[in-house]
């Protein structure tokens, strides 16, 4: 078993290493944007009946787990998928979304999507991050 382990092993720490080298420095810093500042799969992923988030759906959009506590008309209800960039966006619209609040239709974000104003490189690393998800 230790003969078979060790070779699999390696071979998938071989095969990680390169993807991440592979990876550019716009999405590396993508993936930390939307990781580790905007939280993003906070609600754009699903969870289980637990609420603890279901890794291979990661990104993949789910329904807005809380509500205001005062009426709120605009309040959106589901927050989309992003993996491999949101329907009706490409990774322009995306960045410029990013930094402006407003979507291609020219309508704005609704609650409780916070109104990012992203720099236009930090905006196009988190498209260059989204896109690469594409599954």
């Amino acid at each position: 078993m230790r003969r078979v382990a060790y070779p699999v092993a390696l071979v998938l720490l071989l095969v990680s290493a390169s993807a991440v080298r592979a990876a550019s420095p716009d999405v590396e810093r993508g993936r930390y944007i939307v990781e580790r500042v905007g939280m993003c799969a906070d609600c754009h992923s699903p969870r289980d009946q637990t609420g603890a988030p279901i890794a291979e759906m990661a990104f993949g959009g789910a329904p807005i787990g809380f509500a205001p506590m005062h009426p709120m008309p605009v309040w959106a209800e589901y927050a989309p998928r992003l993996m491999g960039l949101p329907a009706g966006y490409d990774a322009v619209s995306l960045a410029r979304f990013l930094q402006t609040g407003v979507r291609p239709d020219g309508s704005e974000a609704r609650p409780p999507m916070p109104p990012y104003r992203l720099d236009a490189d930090d905006a196009a690393s988190v498209a260059a991050y989204l896109e690469s998800l594409a599954r």
